[in-house]
């Protein structure tokens, strides 16, 4: 009977073993553990082994339950469960910082000046890439041209992804090269899921929206391997700084995955990634023949795939119902045909892969809810999670298919408050009130998930969390918050990057908040972001980062004490 001894006495059991441990123990004024059965805590006993939490209560409990515990003493400090950025591109992000920033700027004349100083930095003949332009902020708001860029550099091909990445804006020198490839961009044709903007002689002018931009990007050369590894390795150090814990990567490619495999390998990952095989090829079918992928260690898996239905709606790809309002007789691009999306729907769904879908455009949203229903028939009660990215325009009819289907909304506040000055000029006033819309989605019992889509946005959950609140910009635009009916709650919006994020990822018995068996994955901050007022929620500072109970970023020696 001895061997059965914990199974009636399991609690005990439990404490048993944590005694035996090497138990650490955290301290501090707040923790915020995102249970609701125990919202609120003043400690947090871990296993350093496993690096799953043991016990959450009182400070005084705990320290008597666990004498002998490491303490960790936080302070003033609080405390929150490790922040996810359920959309983002941790590889993206790493080429992006080895390029030329051009995030903010005013007109074309400062994208010269900051590329010129680029450009300093490069071998001859090396292509100046680029990203993060956005005509939208700029007195011409019109697309820029090859001609800007060719005064400048009329010789060394320059490659520009706009900041949604949804359009290149290129020179001669890069059009040539393509040319040179064997294909003419002359005349008026045009790729599947992509346009080349053309003069009226049908001469490409140095845009190419969407899939058209791989006509000149397939021509810059490769990176080696020992790059792309220090790129990657940039990226999630910048991930870390900023408090998040995991990532959800949309759009891993076998290549990139294997490099991340390698990094898990030899304990380098810093962060839980759950990454999204890159459409419908090799790495789906990968999943598709040896099965959905989680790494030992426990910070990497691939258990779903990332499709595209349309393209942005700042660069009047995303697909619409209805013309652009200001732009008639354009109603935005489909980067797939509603049948090739079906295909790669049911080959997913057939080998148990998680769908999430990029949509942005109503059009392009309906799409994906007509095939997901059709796909899933009458398995739509089922644990499948599949998931809508971005979900930004959508017709409210639309808004309210998400929660029956059992479809997760994953939306990006951000997105929100650098759209608001211009949105509604593409859409007009009737189709807006579906737009960035988080309220609708909750109050119809829809799952949000949040994240940043970085490097479209800012690395920083922070600013998703101050989007979410306020629906304002960092400068306090625009008063009062932009249609402040859809404003998200502190606590809403830290659930959506911590609980529900976790959700969508199939994790939710893994992390998204600090309850026993769950990881110790948990991130200090300076105050208390349910309690701190609104407009300070992107001051907030990141005192330390960790995961599996162990620190992975720190601001400083001293921004915890340890016995």
């Amino acid at each position: 009977m001895r061997r059965f001894a914990c199974v009636a006495l399991l609690l005990p059991c439990l404490h048993a073993a944590s005694v035996n441990a090497e138990v650490r123990l955290l301290l501090a004024d707040t923790i915020r553990t995102g249970d609701p059965a125990q919202p609120v805590a003043g400690a947090m006993a871990w296993d350093s082994t496993t690096g799953r939490v043991l016990d959450v209560g009182s400070a005084d409990a705990l320290q008597q339950r666990y004498p002998q515990a490491r303490r960790v003493d936080v302070g003033k400090s609080t405390v929150v469960p490790g922040l996810i950025d359920a959309h983002a591109h941790l590889v993206y992000l790493g080429n992006t910082l080895a390029q030329a920033d051009l995030s903010g700027a005013k007109n074309r004349a400062e994208i010269i000046e900051r590329l010129q100083a680029f450009e300093k930095t490069l071998a001859p003949g090396e292509w100046l890439l680029g990203r993060g332009w956005d005509q939208n902020r700029w007195d011409n708001t019109a697309f820029p041209t090859a001609a800007d860029l060719d005064a400048a550099f009329p010789e060394r091909p320059v490659y520009l992804d706009r900041v949604d990445g949804h359009a290149a804006w290129v020179n001669s020198a890069a059009l040539r090269i393509a040319e040179a490839g064997g294909k003419s961009l002359l005349g008026d044709w045009q790729p599947q899921g992509g346009r080349i903007v053309r003069d009226a002689a049908g001469r490409p002018e140095g845009v190419l929206v969407d899939a058209a931009a791989a006509l000149v990007a397939d021509h810059i050369p490769a990176l080696d391997d020992s790059a792309r590894e220090k790129r990657l390795q940039v990226a999630l150090q910048a991930a870390v700084g900023n408090g998040l814990t995991g990532v959800h990567d949309m759009g891993v490619s076998r290549e990139d995955l294997a490099l991340m495999k390698r990094l898990a390998d030899e304990g380098k990952l810093p962060l839980r990634i759950d990454a999204y095989a890159d459409g419908n090829q090799a790495a789906l079918d990968d999943l598709c023949s040896s099965g959905l992928y989680q790494h030992a260690g426990g910070r990497l898996q691939m258990r779903g795939v990332k499709l595209f239905m349309d393209g942005a709606l700042g660069s009047r790809g995303a697909a619409l119902l209805a013309d652009y309002s200001d732009d008639p007789h354009n109603h935005g691009l489909l980067m797939t045909t509603p049948e090739e999306f079906e295909a790669a729907v049911r080959k997913a769904d057939g080998c148990k892969v998680q769908v999430a879908t990029h949509a942005i455009g109503d059009r392009g949203n309906r799409i994906v809810l007509d095939t997901y229903e059709k796909v899933l028939g009458a398995r739509k009660d089922s644990d499948h999670r599949w998931r809508v990215e971005h979900a930004q325009v959508v017709a409210l009819d639309d808004i309210a298919r998400f929660a029956p289907l059992g479809v997760i909304a994953s939306m990006q506040p951000t997105h929100a408050t650098s759209d608001m000055g211009w949105a509604e000029q593409r859409v007009g006033p009737e189709r807006i009130k579906g737009a960035y819309a988080w309220q609708r989605y909750l109050h119809s019992g829809a799952r949000l998930a949040l994240g940043s889509d970085f490097p479209v946005e800012q690395v920083d959950p922070r600013l998703g969390l101050y989007a979410a609140v306020t629906r304002q910009d960092a400068e306090g635009q625009s008063p009062g918050g932009w249609q402040p009916d859809q404003r998200l709650s502190a606590a809403e919006a830290l659930r959506g990057f911590t609980r529900d994020a976790a959700l969508a990822g199939h994790d939710e018995t893994e992390v998204g908040m600090l309850q026993r068996g769950l990881r110790a994955d948990f991130v200090v901050l300076d105050r208390d972001p349910l309690a701190v007022d609104p407009a300070e929620l992107d001051n907030l500072q990141v005192l330390s980062t960790w995961v599996d109970g162990e620190p992975v970023y720190s601001a400083s020696d001293t921004s915890h004490n340890e016995s």
